[in-house]
């Protein structure tokens, strides 16, 4: 279901494929309180409809004639910042598309996933609705620019006495609604020389995490890639937990070694890959010597994982209110009194930097 707001989602379907567009107005004209506002054939049409209707979100293919989604995009950012919803095709060409719409400002991204076989037309229909409630209640972007409008907040003081004197061997990272930027903004912080490795757990499908991480690895100093059965945790690297999987720490010998398993094992987890598996995984791994660390994301996915850091002995931070797309994942922790430090998204990668 929808938010309850005094007034209906407005929403404009931009897609140059017929059969999209009727199934994509076909699943919001059935949710409550989605209006469709308009339709639009190609990125050209759908900035002039953009412009005139006002949505309050936008569902925009990649691929289009005349102008594609990505130009249409940059488009109406520039001229009235619009809460974007990308409709993407599970390649690795639709990936690296959509990982460059999401720097240009999307909010999100839905894989497309629409055939004659009724199962792939639930699933896009279930990840349509999820997406267009997360995308309702996510900070709207700002004027050509990349990131978010800041809501007012007060100043934020950093301690790095938090981290003094205390055990940390690895660092582990879960996001998911406005994460491919925001762990960008992190990573891109974090000294080359960086001791301790990294393991991030993104919710992704499978054809998107290994794009991600090439993309990743082409725009920040650490070594980043792909995590595959068997990777060792090591300093200056940073694994990206595979999509449609779960991924786990385990201790062998002196080392901590990634362990890839198929859903079926973990049938509790709903968002895959789960960061609660993987931050409980680590926590047990490292016997509670790790960061974990929460950004922007929808739900509380996350939270369970950090609690049981925190019972380990170690230490969590989160990101603030402020800077997240959608505060759901980091005001679990905060609500459940779990994190320990508390940070806007542009400090968060230099206090990772700062322990040794």
């Amino acid at each position: 279901m929808i938010p309850a707001t005094s007034s209906k989602l407005k929403v404009l379907i931009v897609d140059d494929s017929s059969f999209m567009r009727m199934a994509i107005r076909g699943i919001l004209t059935k949710a409550p309180g989605v209006e469709i506002v308009g339709i639009a054939a190609d990125g050209m049409e759908g900035v002039e409809k953009a412009l005139a209707l006002k949505p309050d979100l936008i569902t925009m293919d990649v691929e289009m004639p005349r102008m594609d989604g990505i130009a249409a995009l940059k488009q109406i950012m520039a001229k009235q910042p619009t809460r974007v919803l990308m409709v993407s095709t599970l390649t690795c060409e639709g990936a690296r598309a959509t990982f460059e719409a999401l720097e240009a400002g999307a909010i999100d991204y839905v894989p497309k996933n629409v055939s004659d076989c009724k199962d792939a037309q639930a699933m896009f229909q279930a990840a349509l609705l999820e997406k267009v409630r997360e995308a309702a209640v996510s900070a709207i972007p700002r004027r050509a620019g990349i990131g978010l409008v800041q809501r007012v907040a007060p100043p934020v003081q950093v301690r790095p006495s938090q981290f003094a004197n205390r055990r940390v061997g690895c660092v582990g990272i879960g996001a998911s609604t406005g994460g491919p930027v925001a762990l960008q903004e992190v990573i891109s912080r974090i000294p080359v020389n960086f001791p301790h490795g990294i393991v991030v757990a993104i919710h992704m499908p499978k054809a998107f995490t290994g794009p991600y991480a090439e993309r990743l690895n082409a725009k920040c100093s650490l070594s980043i890639r792909e995590a595959v059965d068997g990777d060792i945790v090591k300093g200056g690297q940073v694994l990206i937990a595979p999509g449609g999987m779960h991924t786990s720490l385990v201790k062998q010998g002196s080392n901590i070694v990634v362990r890839t398993q198929p859903t079926s094992d973990f049938p509790q987890y709903i968002y895959i890959p789960s960061v609660d598996q993987m931050i409980t995984s680590m926590a047990d791994a490292s016997n509670g010597a790790m960061l974990g660390v929460i950004l922007t994301g929808m739900g509380n996915d996350g939270f369970k994982g950090m609690k049981h850091l925190k019972e380990k002995g170690g230490i969590t931070l989160v990101q603030n209110e402020a800077t997240s797309t959608i505060y759901g994942m980091p005001r679990a922790c905060i609500d459940g009194k779990v994190a320990d430090v508390v940070l806007p998204l542009d400090q968060i990668g230099f206090e990772i930097g700062k322990i040794g």
